[in-house]
């Protein structure tokens, strides 16, 4: 539990979840610009790009194993150290002949990396914080998960697009000028994510003592108890449908948005640069992210989750409603455009943290507590995975306006199952129970 002795959590769990955020954010979204800069088709991306992600679906394969040796601290330093180094290697993969397969490759030990950065980042945050804590700090967690949007798909895609210009102007060919852009852009996560590691390294509590290595058998017994466990809470079986179908229109427009943004009008995007994406959808809209992140955390931690639940599905679903109106009147307007992602931007923020704080009080609590909600997170990042991973080849199949109509259809289930859904524990605000 988190003592006065320990440091204050505003000096660890913003820049944790920073770290957290950005090879998730890089993987699953940038990737798509990048690739779409170097050629690589739609469908390909979609499908490659979602498959990467695999590693945060079936995390809470290995999350008992962390148990097992040294303490959570240590894996999220060598971890945040590992993919930061592993960025830089796929920096110098662009260079190569066969750059798409390489650095795809990268990506995907990137994503493993990543993936157990998060299961030990989510074991830290609730075993060193009680449950009130846990609700104050959910809008800072949020908030700084999703400022590396900001970062990532604001500052560096704009970036990317800021450094083609110049190595373009200076002669380039147009391919050369992208790889060129992208390797810095790659170089520099390589940078920030060692920082942070240090950092971390200093900062971050550990009330735990470090254990000894285990044998295999143990943990593969440990893994079959944690499994069963998770099978047998109450309400599980509907726990399960709701983090299925609570973010499965965001599953289908995620890989598709940047693409919209970036294909031209005759083939019914916007026709946006890399920059005005950057400013658009990543700096204004993750900005707007971080409000609602914000203004959620402190929203819940006030009235409670049970009774704020419904109004957060609906202010996290509603509003992809944008893209469709987008699509069908193509806007060239600044304000229109930008305006439509802020919107649904703040409602995606405002709506994602009840989500993640429903599987820590309703789904997590127990004696396995640090992989199950390994295992729900994966179970919510199996759903984006899967519908990302098709999204390509039916936007190509049936256009952008009436894929995003499909994705107003496609959150319908939501609000039916967040409306019934039971809950297993006393949710209120100043409850301390875990």
């Amino acid at each position: 539990m988190h003592s006065y002795h320990s440091p204050s959590p505003l000096r660890w769990v913003p820049s944790l979840y920073f770290a957290m955020g950005l090879p998730f954010v890089v993987l699953n979204m940038v990737s798509a610009v990048l690739f779409k800069d170097l050629g690589i088709s739609d469908a390909q991306i979609a499908f490659w790009t979602s498959l990467i992600m695999w590693p945060w679906t079936i995390k809470f394969l290995w999350s008992p194993f962390l148990e097992l040796f040294r303490t959570k601290k240590f894996f999220v330093v060598v971890t945040q150290l590992v993919s930061g180094v592993l960025f830089g290697v796929a920096a110098l993969s662009l260079h190569l002949p066969t750059f798409f397969a390489v650095t795809v490759g990268v990506f995907a030990v990137v994503a493993f990396s990543g993936a157990t950065h998060d299961i030990a980042a989510d074991g830290i945050y609730m075993s060193e914080l009680n449950t009130t804590d846990q609700a104050k700090y959910i809008g800072w967690q949020g908030a700084f998960y999703n400022l590396a949007k900001l970062v990532a798909t604001g500052g560096l895609v704009w970036f990317a697009g800021f450094l083609y210009e110049g190595f373009s102007a200076s002669g380039a060919a147009s391919f050369d000028a992208y790889v060129s852009s992208w390797s810095i852009v790659l170089s520099i996560l390589c940078c920030i994510l060692v920082l942070l590691g240090l950092y971390h390294s200093r900062v971050l509590p550990s009330s735990e003592r470090p254990t000894a290595a285990h044998s295999l058998k143990e943990g593969l017994g440990g893994l079959k108890e944690v499994i069963a466990a998770f099978f047998t809470k109450r309400h599980i079986w509907y726990y399960i449908a709701f983090i299925i179908l609570y973010r499965l229109g965001e599953g289908f427009v995620m890989k598709i948005v940047p693409l919209f943004l970036k294909a031209d009008l005759a083939s019914g995007g916007l026709g946006l640069t890399n920059q005005q994406i950057g400013l658009y959808y990543g700096t204004f809209g993750a900005g707007a992210f971080l409000l609602g992140s914000l203004l959620a955390g402190y929203y819940i931690a006030h009235r409670g989750l049970k009774r704020t639940l419904f109004t957060l599905c609906c202010i996290f679903n509603i509003p992809f409603a944008v893209y469709a109106l987008l699509a069908w009147f193509q806007p060239q307007s600044m304000w229109l455009v930008g305006g439509g992602i802020v919107l649904e931007y703040f409602g995606y923020g405002f709506g994602f943290v009840g989500l993640t704080l429903f599987m820590m009080q309703q789904v997590a609590p127990g004696k396995h507590r640090m992989a199950h909600y390994a295992f729900a997170s994966g179970i919510m990042n199996l759903s984006v995975m899967l519908t990302g991973a098709v999204s390509g080849y039916l936007s190509d199949a049936l256009g952008y306006g009436v894929f995003f109509i499909v994705v107003m259809l496609a959150t319908v289930p939501a609000f039916l199952v967040t409306w019934f859904v039971p809950f297993t524990y006393d949710d209120k605000p100043n409850d301390n129970t875990l």
